[in-house]
């Protein structure tokens, strides 16, 4: 299947899905997170959908390789916080699990992309 918009990638299909996830998730915050890890969380997730997007609509290999590795270094953070959150018992271990669960196949998609950009 040819790649018309940012929308056919699986890359930014499954970054939509995450960001819809973290957004549940975040929704049971304690209300004195809403401005720290929750705003924090949701803005890093819908980042990384964001710059795949914004990469993929450059038309230039290059500067798309560049955008999708700005949206990996989001995913990263996005673990970070959510491993936070799951130390401040903000998350049950199972649904931490299966949100890095989500997140490492992200990571693996965005990996595989950028190398088959890069050869």
């Amino acid at each position: 299947m040819p790649i018309n918009s940012f929308r056919d990638l699986i890359a930014w299909q499954k970054a939509m899905d995450l960001s819809d996830h973290i957004y549940d998730l975040t929704e049971s915050f304690p209300k004195e997170e809403v401005f720290g890890l929750r705003s924090q969380l949701r803005r890093c997730a819908v980042s990384i959908p964001s710059n795949i997007a914004e990469g993929h609509a450059r038309h230039s290999t290059r500067d798309f390789i560049h955008f999708l590795r700005v949206a990996r270094g989001s995913l990263a953070e996005a673990e970070s916080q959510l491993m936070l959150c799951g130390r401040r018992k903000y998350l049950s271990n199972g649904a931490l699990e299966k949100t890095l669960k989500e997140s490492d196949e992200l990571g693996r998609v965005l990996a595989g992309l950028i190398s088959s950009l890069s050869d």
